[in-house]
């Protein structure tokens, strides 16, 4: 009916959740549909960091209809062609989990069981030769996809690195030309609906009342709304996920414009290595049970490509998400809804994730029961696709230097991750879960990097013979190897279409 339609939407918090929230809110519903409101203070600070992406987040940007290159450059942005892995299996390894497929699949089969066919063959040992993304990564190599017929470069995956500062800034200025008003303030009390228990209206310090149909609580870690007001418990996941602190920093950028995310394993925990175009984003994640904060910061800092730019920013955090996303009139978007590590760059992806699925089972004002709860079984299930993901790099580590990786090595693994390993030894084979994010070839890459091993190849691959098998993998090898030496190099991609000013 019309009279139940939501007239009203208020956003609890700034920073890149609200700010993604509240613009694609705008965009889709449009100015006459519902005022759309977003509560913040400067007062309080946000979580903020150099961020990285999934290609997914192409889709939000032109959802907002953003222009990529001015996008890139009011952000400091560089592209992203996957992530390299350093010391995850042993020290001294590392591997790269690109964007994109590994050559193309043949006769109906995957292309990994072909390969892992041949891959004892020096020719083919490899893997990354089979990826346009990870050779041009390796060659610092980048340029979008453009119409080449069957060329490995019309399907070129990308992401971006940028300053989630600037891009909320981006965002905001975005939402407000969509006609979202910002009320500035402190929320000091939060007030609910005797009868229904719903939120009736947020209190600012100064007295005002915000009153809301619709509240999206992107009010970070503390979780005004749904945790503290509504006591939505909160689903720890540390016996998977030891991590629990990490400290944040920039340091001056490098002649080394690398067009991917670093990750580089350390005694108790992991640093991450973020390029933009005026600084490099570095963090340590690690765990606290392990290594002490002093420890972890001089880690931090003694591995810095440039000069530090600041003191590092202590972060803590449980690893675990909300036990339900959405509970009255409120929906919990961003850190307030739970926290994944940024192993995969997947925290922009769920912010991303919980906006698409909160609009397409959009509520009137009796909040129908049916619509909270698919909503939330989608949520809760995708967060434990992510999380079965993120244990995987850690589960399969052969590093023997701490404590911490021993905990990781022997810790009792989720059953439906636990399959997947089993799966992979047994036949090479890799699956992706009903609509999981991260899909076969994602699985693959980390299984393959790791140094899991497996007994036998899909025995469909067979349907080749080896002669023609390695003709067409070799086929493959040289277009791929091609299209990466036509590439410019990120550098110059960069100053060309979008450099900061």
């Amino acid at each position: 009916m019309a009279g139940e339609r939501i007239r009203s939407i208020v956003v609890v918090g700034g920073g890149t959740a609200g700010w993604m929230s509240i613009a694609a809110l705008a965009k889709v519903l449009g100015r006459d549909y519902a005022e759309i409101v977003l509560v913040e203070s400067d007062a309080i600070g946000t979580v903020g960091v150099g961020e990285a992406t999934i290609p997914q987040i192409g889709t939000f940007n032109r959802l907002l209809g953003l222009d990529e290159n001015d996008f890139v450059r009011r952000t400091k942005g560089t592209f992203k062609l996957g992530i390299e892995f350093v010391g995850w299996g042993k020290p001294d390894t590392r591997y790269f989990h690109p964007f994109g497929k590994y050559g193309i699949d043949m006769e109906g089969v995957s292309f990994h069981a072909f390969w892992e066919r041949l891959s004892a063959e020096p020719q083919f040992s490899d893997v990354a030769s089979f990826s346009l993304m990870a050779l041009a990564a390796r060659n610092r190599k980048f340029m979008r996809p453009i119409d080449a017929g069957n060329s490995p470069l019309s399907s070129i995956a990308y992401a971006f690195h940028f300053d989630a500062g600037l891009y909320a800034r981006y965002l905001r200025e975005i939402s407000e030309g969509l006609g979202v008003r910002r009320i500035e303030g402190k929320i000091v009390d939060v007030l609910r609906d005797p009868e229904s228990g719903h939120i009736a209206s947020v209190q600012l310090e100064n007295g005002s009342q915000v009153a809301g149909d619709l509240f999206i609580d992107c009010s970070g870690f503390r979780g005004l709304l749904i945790g503290e007001t509504l006591g939505v418990p909160y689903v720890d996941w540390s016996a998977h996920l030891p991590c629990n602190r990490a400290l944040a920093g920039p340091c001056t950028s490098i002649d080394d414009l690398t067009p991917f995310t670093r990750s580089t394993a350390r005694k108790a925990g992991w640093q991450w290595r973020i390029p933009l175009q005026h600084r490099i984003g570095n963090g340590h994640v690690y765990c606290s049970e392990f290594i002490s904060d002093d420890e972890a910061a001089h880690i931090l800092m003694s591995n810095l490509d440039g000069e530090p730019m600041a003191e590092p920013r202590l972060i803590k955090f449980t690893t675990g998400n909300r036990q339900r996303f959405w509970e009255g009139n409120c929906v919990a978007v961003g850190l307030a809804s739970g926290f994944m590590e940024p192993l995969e760059s997947t925290s922009i992806w769920m912010v991303q994730n919980g906006i698409a699925r909160l609009l397409s089972n959009f509520p009137d004002r009796r909040f129908a029961d049916a619509t909270r709860d698919r909503y939330n079984r989608l949520m809760a299930e995708e967060t434990e696709y992510i999380r079965d993901f993120l244990v995987l790099h850690y589960c399969l580590n052969e590093r023997t230097d701490s404590a911490f990786w021993e905990y990781c090595r022997n810790m009792e693994l989720p059953e439906r991750l636990a399959e997947k390993i089993r799966v992979f030894q047994a036949t090479g084979r890799c699956f992706r879960e009903n609509e999981e994010l991260f899909n076969d070839t994602s699985w693959f890459a980390v299984m393959l990097g790791q140094g899991l091993e497996f007994d036998r190849f899909d025995p469909v691959a067979e349907l080749l013979s080896l002669e023609e098998t390695r003709g067409r993998l070799a086929h493959i090898q040289k277009a791929i190897a091609n299209s990466a030496d036509y590439m410019p190099s990120h550098r110059q991609f960069i100053a060309e279409n979008c450099a900061a000013v």
